[in-house]
């Protein structure tokens, strides 16, 4: 099967994937050798019960008239996963896995569509531009010209892209990000014999395979511990996006994630198994994804300072000599798991629910399936209580015409719990925006003095939208001033 491209980029109403929603999506597809073939934009509608951020509004740079007008998210969701779906697709963005991809899969989720498949699904997978241009930074310099804006290395597209002239339009619009992003890769795609050492990294089998060459620094009842030099965007410019790891084994309740410890950290020394949590720092990763594995050569382990190449042989042969304290860290960190969130919204349950029964996969497609006044009678089917419950709210968000009065209380309801001063919380117990605090933000954001004069009227009007719809009452008229 040939494979396709498609870059993509999306802006969004905030940064939670959970609660907040993506407003532009904007996609370009090309051939396996960066060729334009085509191109795909969808502007959404803000829906009824999302509150924006107004930080991310004012980097959008979106007004409400532009956020209020546009298709709606149920609606454009399904052109975009036909998109992402078709046979031989590499999604690919700038840290795309790490951002973009992690708020689809809870759009796709919250609509009843499937969320995992564009990764694996007819030949489909996923790519990120961001990792890869970590490397380029790291061993290809000369391609580039690199950002360091107050002297401190960016590895932002925002940055790269104006360094090298990338942009043709203001960033933070997905479309001109997309062109970007493309740019950049044609550039980066000249050296080949790189490029598609990198695509490996992406490819599940190749990826795994060299996870299997890596050296092995001795074995336990784990199993073979493999050393490594791990390039990850988390990281950081100060690390140069680099440590040192060695391989724990695999997850026992993911047992898709190897975990690797980071032997660059003096706290690793010190560890007993009562401070294993706080002491050992730990790295999962998932053969195909994100953080790239290199063997650790002297040309890898070079690009490290000396005192951290210290720590590392230091770190190696403690563990050597702890034998037992070791496999305790291993069995402590493969045998964590997730806690469970007791109450947590259905909006927010990807991770917790896991995948809908097959009687209830059945009934997602053919709810989508249906006239829009047949969908109106279907949320009751479902053996899931969160599935029956994302079905009404499918319906409230986007199919005003079909409401019947149980969908109407259902909204109502769904509004009291929004506008609430005690906010619900996502998968990672991060509050969502409530009115109270969207409207400190914009009394915060009022006072920047970099607050121009368009940045000034977003604000007033997301001001005036907040209190109408949502009723939030002004910090100032709290306190009493």
């Amino acid at each position: 099967m040939t494979e396709t491209f498609l870059f993509y980029d999306i802006e969004t109403t905030g940064l939670s994937r959970a609660f907040d929603q993506i407003l532009e999506f904007a996609a370009i597809r090309t051939d396996d050798g960066l060729t334009e073939i085509e191109r795909f934009t969808a502007k959404i509608r803000l829906r009824p019960d999302v509150i924006p951020s107004p930080a991310a509004i004012l980097v959008n740079r979106l007004s409400l008239a532009d956020g209020l007008s546009g298709r709606s998210e149920y609606d454009a969701l399904l052109e975009i996963l036909a998109h992402l779906n078709r046979p031989g697709t590499v999604s690919i963005g700038y840290n795309s896995i790490g951002f973009d991809d992690e708020f689809l899969r809870f759009a796709f989720h919250r609509n009843l569509l499937p969320p995992y498949t564009h990764q694996f699904a007819n030949g489909c997978r996923r790519m990120d531009l961001f990792p890869i241009t970590l490397m380029y930074w790291l061993y290809r310099r000369e391609l580039l010209r690199w950002p360091e804006p107050n002297g401190t290395p960016s590895l932002k597209l925002e940055d790269i892209g104006a360094a090298n002239h990338l942009f043709s339009a203001p960033s933070h619009q997905a479309l001109a990000d997309v062109e970007a992003a493309l740019r950049l890769a044609r550039l980066l795609f000249k050296e080949k014999r790189m490029w598609q050492y990198l695509d490996g990294c992406f490819r599940k089998e190749i990826d795994s395979r060299r996870i299997d060459e890596l050296p092995v620094a001795f074995s336990s009842a784990a199993g073979e511990h493999r050393l490594a030099l791990l390039v990850a965007g988390e990281l950081g410019t100060r690390q140069r996006f680099q440590a040192p790891v060695i391989a724990l084994g695999h997850s026992i309740a993911y047992p898709k994630q190897s975990l690797w410890l980071r032997l660059d950290l003096p706290a690793l020394r010190t560890c007993r198994a009562e401070t294993i949590p706080e002491s050992t720092w730990v790295f999962r990763k998932r053969a195909g994804e994100t953080g790239i594995l290199l063997p650790p050569t002297a040309r890898h382990l070079e690009a490290l300072e000396p005192a951290r190449r210290e720590e590392m042989e230091k770190n190696v042969a403690w563990i050597r000599s702890q034998p037992a304290l070791f496999e305790a860290i291993a069995g402590h960190h493969r045998r964590f798991r997730y806690a469970f969130i007791p109450g947590l919204d259905p909006d927010a349950s990807l991770y917790q629910t896991g995948f809908w029964s097959r009687a209830d996969e059945a009934l997602c497609r053919a709810f989508h399936a249906a006239p829009a006044t047949e969908k109106a009678a279907m949320p009751g089917r479902f053996a899931s209580a969160e599935a029956g419950t994302l079905a009404q709210r499918i319906l409230f968000r986007n199919l005003e015409e079909v409401l019947t009065p149980e969908l109407i209380r259902a909204r109502e309801l769904h509004h009291e719990r929004i506008c609430s001063p005690t906010p619900m919380s996502d998968f990672n117990g991060l509050p969502r925006t409530t009115p109270q605090t969207a409207l400190a933000e914009i009394l915060r954001l009022r006072q920047s003095p970099d607050l121009d004069e368009t940045g000034g009227r977003i604000l007033d009007e997301l001001y005036d939208y907040i209190t109408g719809r949502f009723g939030g009452t002004p910090p100032a008229a709290q306190s009493g001033t």
